[in-house]
């Protein structure tokens, strides 16, 4: 499975942006994907994930009701992020893995290249 991520950019504060994810290779029902960022000097952490048929999301506390992931049927899994603010700034990497939906990113096989995110005040 390969990931390709994209959509990153600088935006102002209370703003939106959409992260893309392309999905190429062997996908099945149990796979998951997920969505993490990394700001500088910062540990690595969850923002969102999403089992591949959308019956089970999760979201990071600090995004919930901000940030939505979907999937088309194209086999891209987008990250909508509206309200954005300066702590959302970030290198967002999207992940993937064959399992339940994991908030740990040690759990992840897949990983994408990173996107930056960069929100001004």
């Amino acid at each position: 499975v390969q990931l390709q991520a994209s959509g990153g950019g600088l935006v102002q504060a209370g703003g939106s942006l959409r992260l893309s994810c392309a999905v190429s290779g062997r996908t099945v029902p149990g796979y998951v994907m997920g969505w993490f960022r990394q700001a500088p000097g910062k540990e690595r952490e969850f923002v969102a994930a999403r089992s591949w048929n959308g019956d089970i999301t999760n979201y990071a506390d600090s995004v919930k009701g901000r940030f939505s992931i979907s999937r088309d049927d194209q086999n891209t899994v987008y990250l909508q992020m509206n309200v954005l603010n300066t702590e959302d700034t970030a290198v967002y990497y999207c992940a993937g893995r064959y399992g339940s939906v994991s908030t740990f990113s040690r759990y992840y096989r897949f990983w994408g290249q990173g996107t930056q995110v960069t929100v001004s005040s």
